[in-house]
């Protein structure tokens, strides 16, 4: 029988070392690697068998089986596929990167049906990667077409040795020796032969033994007819996969055809992970290829506001690089990225639709993505995300979305917001009190980020955004009331010029106003791009302390308190007077006290 001491055809020891130590990046997938070449080879047989059943002969329970022998140091992986002749043995591993999958796959493209077999290997290389774990590899291996056997060794010195073997058991028996050392010790322990099948190879479709026990689900719950599944099922999948200890509040399930075709099965959390809004926060979804895990956090397959879903894509047709670790080019991931964006949006604006409630819950938990995702890109995503977004109004304190608003809004121009830390701090304004009086809804923006994304926006659907703090907002703007103002301000016009000069550059301007609210002494309007809100918030950023709205001073000339201001503007507590006025629109916008102790002292001597 034959024998043979042979080079490796692929040149020289120096290309082995780059197989091993530069093209993986990390160990653990050499076990992988070593079943999905097993799945090959027993698929491969299948399809042989399908003209020639003889082939199988009384071995037809297919399967992949592992065993440890910690004594020798030795990992065996062993499959019942279709196994290697001797020639094969040495076309196949003799020649690094010569794959017997790739030719495989070329000759069923010229044969019909051809298409529905998947062949994992493309590359022929990795079975190398068992060398970053051992010193020596070794296999049996025996073909159906052969009456003999063969048995292939070498350490990974660019050399290697191949014989004949009389006839034995059909299909191929790898034997890995293991390093020494540390950090080797573990692929000799169960649990870590356990935990990587679990996390790579759990989906390869036939059944991998360890110790007599089936230690592969061979089918992924997001293969599985749904009709076959319950809410538990996918609750437990979620929670054993990604590490949650609550079930997710909702889940969608997707298999898309078409110009790209893939499965995907995703999750919304119950609740934001502690580090959602870190920089440690790693966004993704899990990615596989024929059921074969290839990457944990994929995070080019979903953009950044849909950062807080967990779950997975499983694509037939992606393209790897020769490791399988990364994509070898990137058009297939940004196709599948597009798609799965529109049906991600298209399943949220359904459920908007259908449970009102369920979203709501959403909402309150990472609607803020969402309004990130508005502003990002300077609104570039605005006609992707509008239909999503709602918010509490006016009308009955409930959410509603901007195009139910808008149908409600009638004649109106404008879409109305008012700004806030809470409902109730927004709801005690007078400005509201005075629109809730004439049946006009607003929105109630009670997330430091709502009025940043209307800005952003600029309109909906025709119709601008308009703050109620806004200089040129109108509560009346009948001609007669307009002309009664501008009246009362030229007989006023020393006055307040006097509580311009008292505030200083404290405020841009100090006018008379009816859309106030007629409870209100005074009130804060805003003139120019920023805002209140937005000075209030950006205020706290480090760094943007100098951000600064333009503040006008609106002073109601029916309450009371502007009849005290006249009376005292020749008087000592003049001074006192406006900045009493000025520091409760500040307290009435949210801002802190400047001086709370000053202010107490001047209110105080003003009551007396």
């Amino acid at each position: 029988m034959r024998k043979e001491s042979k080079a490796f055809q692929a040149e020289t020891k120096e290309l082995l070392d780059l197989m091993v130590n530069s093209i993986y990046t990390n160990k653990d997938i050499f076990l992988r690697e070593l079943i999905s070449n097993g799945s090959d080879a027993i698929d491969k047989l299948k399809f042989q068998s399908l003209t020639d059943s003889a082939i199988l002969g009384d071995d037809t329970d297919f399967r992949i089986t592992i065993a440890l022998d910690k004594d020798k140091r030795e990992i065996i992986v062993t499959d019942n596929g279709v196994g290697m002749t001797y020639e094969e043995a040495e076309e196949n591993i003799g020649t690094i990167a010569k794959s017997g999958s790739k030719a495989f796959k070329k000759s069923l493209e010229d044969q019909a049906g051809g298409s529905d077999v998947d062949i994992i290997g493309q590359f022929g290389v990795g079975f190398y990667s068992g060398f970053m774990v051992a010193s020596n590899i070794s296999f049996t291996s025996k073909s159906p077409h052969s009456d003999k056997g063969v048995r292939w060794e070498s350490t990974g010195d660019g050399s290697y040795e191949i014989e004949e073997t009389e006839s034995g058991k059909r299909g191929t028996s790898i034997t890995l020796v293991i390093k020494s050392g540390e950090e080797y010790d573990k692929y000799l322990e169960e649990w870590k032969i356990k935990d990587i099948v679990k996390k790579y190879s759990d989906y390869i479709r036939y059944p991998i033994y360890f110790k007599d026990e089936v230690i592969n689900s061979t089918k992924p719950i997001w293969k599985k007819d749904p009709k076959e599944l319950k809410e538990e099922d996918y609750n437990e999948f979620y929670k054993s996969n990604f590490h949650d200890w609550a079930d997710p509040s909702l889940h969608f399930s997707l298999k898309v055809q078409g110009t790209v075709e893939y499965t995907a099965l995703l999750y919304v959390p119950k609740k934001a992970p502690a580090d959602f809004y870190t920089k440690d926060y790693k966004r993704g979804l899990q990615l596989y290829t024929k059921n074969i895990f290839i990457m944990d956090k994929c995070d080019e397959l979903i953009p950044e506001y849909y950062s807080f879903l967990k779950g997975l894509v499983d694509c037939d047709t992606l393209s790897l690089n020769i490791s399988r670790e990364i994509l070898q080019q990137n058009k297939e991931l940004s196709d599948i990225s597009k798609s799965l964006e529109k049906k991600i949006t298209g399943e949220f604006e359904k459920l908007l639709k259908d449970d009102r409630a369920k979203y709501v819950e959403f909402w309150e938990e990472f609607g803020r993505n969402i309004k990130f995702g508005i502003q990002d890109m300077f609104g570039l995503n605005k006609e992707k995300l509008q239909n999503l977004l709602i918010f509490r109004t006016s009308l009955d304190d409930s959410y509603s979305t901007l195009q139910e608003y808008v149908d409600r809004m009638g004649e109106r121009k404008e879409i109305l917001y008012a700004t806030g830390d809470d409902l109730v701090s927004i709801k005690s304004l007078p400005k509201i009190e005075a629109l809730k009086e004439k049946n006009i809804e607003i929105l109630y923006l009670t997330d430091k980020i709502d009025e940043f994304s209307l800005k952003t926006m600029r309109d909906f659907n025709g119709k601008s955004f308009k703050s109620v703090n806004d200089s040129d907002f109108k509560l009346d703007d009948s001609k007669e009331k307009q002309e009664e103002i501008k009246k009362l301000s030229e007989d006023n016009k020393s006055i307040l010029e006097k509580v311009k000069e008292a505030l200083g550059d404290k405020v841009a301007e100090v006018r008379l106003s009816a859309d106030i609210g007629k409870n209100a002494a005074a009130s804060l309007l805003a003139k120019g791009e920023i805002s209140l809100e937005m000075e209030r918030v950006l205020s706290s950023m480090p760094g943007s302390q100098g951000v600064k709205a333009e503040k006008i001073l609106a002073i109601n000339p029916e309450h009371p308190l502007f009849a005290r201001l006249k009376v005292e503007e020749n008087g000592g507590s003049f001074k006192d007077l406006v900045d009493v006025l000025y520091t409760e629109s500040l307290m009435l916008e949210g801002f802190p006290l400047e001086n709370p102790a000053e202010f107490i002292k001047k209110l105080n001597a003003l009551l007396k």
